[in-house]
Formats: C-alpha cells, structure tokens, sequence
C-alpha cells in the first residue's frame, strides 16, 4: 500500500515542479520626493550714525554687513543685489535742509564670506570705484552657479555736505533689494 502512495507523492511534485510560477521576475517601485525650496532674500543693518561733521565736508563710513541668502536651490542661482538712496533732510526739508542723492557715494567692498558654488562679484571694491546713488546702482551679484549661496558684504558710503547746509541731524534712507 505504501507504494501507490509514493507514486502518487512523486507524481504530484513533479507536476508541482512542472508549473510555471504566476510571480513576476521583477517589479518597479515609483519613488518621488521633492527638495524644498524657500527664498530669496536680503538683511541689512537697521541704522547707522556716521557722527558730526561740518557743513562744506563729507560724512563717511561703513554700513554694516549686508547679507544676500539665496534659498531657492535654483538649477541656475543668479541674482543682482542694486542699491538706491533718497535724500537726506533736517528741519521741514527746505532746499538747505536737503542733500539730494547724487552727493552720496557708495561702494560695496569685496565679499566678506560667501557659501555655495559660483561667481561672486563686488559692484565696486574700493573707494577708487564709487558710484554716485543718483539713481539705483548694482551692489553686488552672483553670475554663475547653483543650490543655495549666501554672499556678505560690509558697504561704505560718502555723502558730501554742501557748503550752505544748514544744522540739524540730517536722515536718509539707503536701500538695498535683491532679485
């Protein structure tokens, strides 16, 4: 009696063996993430005070660190940093009592620090190079390059005091953007 069931074990695992298998020999697995992305962006210090200086003379002096973060993690990370200014006025802002722009001088130094990968060039590396804030200068840029950078630079401006100013604590706004 055993051996019909031997013959009939036998006979059912060489069938088994015989079937082809129903899994696939491989299989593919989508997988997705996303790197975030966050800004593009520009500090500044809040106030400097460049001290007392006579009429007919120049008020000069640093800014303080200017900082460019770049977070956008951008395939091509380019950006201009420009600069402007307004007018300096006192009392009512009479004609006396206003230094209009283009008496003030700006340069940007050369970079302090910078991160990431690139090209970083200064608007104007020394004193030599100043610019006039008539109308909106570039302060500094990033030309080439990707992924996240920051780049940080310490400004010095020159404001020149005409002759016929009249007294008074005089206030201005320097303004930096980036894009």
């Amino acid at each position: 009696m055993r051996k019909p069931l031997l013959a009939l074990a036998a006979g059912a695992a060489v069938l088994a063996m015989a079937t082809p298998a129903a899994a696939a020999p491989s299989g593919d697995t989508i997988v997705t993430f996303t790197v975030s992305t966050a800004n593009l962006d520009i500090s500044v210090p809040p106030s400097v005070n460049l001290g007392a200086v006579f009429a007919g003379s120049t008020a000069s002096g640093q800014l303080g660190n200017v900082t460019v973060t770049d977070s956008r993690a951008a395939l091509s990370a380019t950006w201009t940093a420009t600069v402007s200014s307004s007018a300096f006025t006192t009392g009512g802002g009479t004609g006396p009592e206003t230094i209009l722009p283009n008496l003030v001088e700006y340069w940007s130094g050369p970079a302090t620090n910078t991160t990431g990968t690139g090209t970083f060039v200064p608007g104007q590396t020394t004193s030599a190079d100043a610019v006039t804030l008539s109308l909106p200068r570039v302060a500094f840029s990033k030309t080439s390059g990707s992924g996240n950078n920051t780049a940080t630079w310490n400004p010095s401006i020159r404001i020149t005091v005409p002759a016929g100013a009249v007294g008074g604590s005089y206030t201005g706004v320097i303004t930096h953007s980036v894009a």
